[in-house]
């Protein structure tokens, strides 16, 4: 007979044993420690990014994106626990781009809340491709790329269309609830942007026999319908939005910190763009006076003398870029090209952009470098599967915008305008023009001035007043911005960001007895690809210290 003691002593083991069982039939927690890991939750984080969809229509009411944001801290702590001891450089900055997203979403959910306070947000037809690898500023997740299709279009494409256009009204539907936001200037500005929509739709019955197909021509004037309601309940709304569109200093500095990657602060950059639109006045004010005798710049009056003109720039360009051992000239980067030399524009219809363009487009030609980064996109699609898709959040925006700027100046530097030196007075008004708009932008994030009187400097502090000949090119351009912090900015602080790789680039090569080349540095530039200027300058140089003084701020 057992006592109660040895009963005790049975009853512990019994449980021991449950205990043990339960243990070991828990699974066990995947160590995150591989290269290839850090992939698998990239692709599965792209998914969890986009909103749940409803009969083809994302969510974003509030109980969707409250449930989203509750999960997405998740998200960050597997991100985090990964080991990343020993990986090459290369593999820990695609560390750092999953990370910069991840904290991308947040910033949506805890500050810009676009679907809640930016009614261009659900602007959904877009005619043309963007320049840099995404759309400028914020996008649904459920857009139509109408420069994808070919028109007449296929059985497949017509479809295709269709569908994407039928959820137009029902999403327009839900905006009416979800725009609750009260910020004045993001409201008055994105009414622009729906009513832009109801012109492209109509266009759009008009591409090439589109009229043949009463489905899809049914399925546009939906579209147009719902589109011309949404602006109508939107003006409507107006009168009562009175708050503020700026995120305010704090946000702005933790946003480029934490999502761009940017080591500077909102007051680091106002010292910065201050700088650069008082340099780029006098260095166009000397340039001015050195080539005081020499004919000016004459303007391409008609059609025929403007593609002379975009012809003979287009070969100067390229040719420069080859023989002068700039870059790498690939096949594609003259179709490229090509495909952007633009029209001829009456004078009084020409805006900032286009009255340079015809005196001399090879200032703009270089900032289109952005068209060769793309082609490289398309025909050399980089080898990390994180950095071959555009990054999300506009986070390119320091090596896209930056480079497109920078190379402005530094192919000028190089001797692209040797053969006539009145051109370099356009790469001046190009960067002063950079600088007062990305400076406008920082103070209406700052909620020190209104999107209007950020306009203003834009406008006032362009020489020549090439600002104000036209204003739409002024309202896009604030209205973005201030729809995508850092935005504004990034030209200029992406092009200091540059200008920082490359000396620390050349000092290195020095330090090792090696010839600095110019060539080497866009080619491997061009290799690492669109990600934030901080990460290419810690794989060029390996040093990260400017990527340490973004993330640790």
């Amino acid at each position: 007979m057992i006592n109660s003691t040895a009963m005790k002593y049975v009853s512990l083991i019994v449980v021991g044993l449950l205990l043990a069982q339960c243990v070991s039939e828990k699974p066990v927690q995947e160590k995150l420690t591989t290269y290839d890991q850090l992939v698998a939750i990239f692709k599965e984080w792209r998914q969890f990014q986009k909103p749940l969809t409803v009969n083809g229509v994302p969510d974003y009411s509030v109980s969707a994106m409250k449930k989203q944001y509750t999960k997405l801290k998740q998200w960050q702590q597997k991100l985090h626990a990964f080991d990343t001891t020993g990986w090459p450089v290369k593999h820990q900055v695609d560390w750092y781009i999953v990370y910069a997203e991840m904290n991308g979403l947040e910033f949506d959910h805890r500050v810009l809340r676009p679907w809640e306070r930016d009614p261009a947000y659900y602007k959904t037809l877009w005619m043309e491709r963007s320049d840099v690898p995404a759309h400028e500023g914020p996008t649904h997740s459920a857009i139509i790329e109408l420069w994808t299709y070919t028109f007449p279009l296929s059985p497949e494409s017509k479809e295709k269309l269709i569908n994407a256009l039928r959820v137009i009204p029902l999403f327009y539907q839900q905006a009416k609830t979800n725009l609750t936001g009260n910020a004045r200037d993001l409201w008055i500005a994105g009414i622009r942007d729906i009513k832009t929509q109801q012109a492209d739709l109509a266009a759009l019955l008009e591409y090439p026999e589109v009229r043949l197909h009463n489905d899809l021509v049914n399925a546009i004037e939906e579209a147009i319908t719902a589109t011309t309601d949404l602006a109508d309940w939107l003006e409507k709304q107006s009168a009562s939005k009175t708050g503020p569109s700026g995120i305010g200093k704090d946000n702005y500095t933790w946003y480029q910190h934490h999502v761009h990657l940017v080591p500077l602060t909102w007051e680091d950059e106002v010292m910065l763009l201050k700088r650069e639109l008082a340099r780029a006045w006098t260095a166009l004010k000397l340039e001015e006076h050195r080539n005081r005798n020499l004919p000016q710049l004459k303007t391409a009056d008609t059609p025929e003398a403007f593609n002379a003109l975009a012809e003979r720039s287009a070969k100067s360009l390229l040719n420069f870029l080859d023989k002068d051992e700039i870059v790498t000239v690939k096949e594609y980067f003259e179709p490229a090209l090509r495909a952007h030399l633009g029209r001829f524009v009456p004078a009084e219809k020409r805006n900032f952009f286009v009255i340079g363009m015809h005196l001399d487009p090879r200032p703009l030609y270089s900032h289109f470098y952005h068209w060769f980064e793309l082609a490289r996109m398309d025909n050399e699609p980089h080898e990390s599967e994180i950095r071959r898709v555009p990054l999300l959040y506009n986070i390119f925006d320091s090596r896209n915008e930056g480079t497109a700027t920078a190379v402005e100046e530094m192919f000028m530097q190089a001797g692209l305008y040797n053969d006539d030196p009145r051109v370099k007075e356009i790469v001046y008004i190009m960067i002063a023009q950079r600088a007062a708009r990305g400076l406008g932008s920082l103070y209406a994030h700052a909620n020190e001035m209104t999107m209007e009187e950020a306009g203003g400097i834009h406008s006032e502090y362009t020489p020549r007043g090439w600002m104000k000949t036209e204003k739409e090119l002024l309202i896009f351009e604030q209205h973005l911005y201030l729809r995508q912090p850092g935005y504004g900015t990034s030209y200029i602080t992406g092009k200091y960001l540059l200008e920082e790789v490359m000396a620390e680039y050349a000092r290195m090569k020095e330090k090792q007895n090696e010839a600095f080349r110019v060539k080497e540095f866009f080619d491997q530039i061009n290799t690492i690809g669109c990600i934030p200027a901080s990460l290419v300058h810690w794989e060029m140089t390996g040093d990260k210290q400017m990527v340490n003084d973004a993330v640790n701020k």
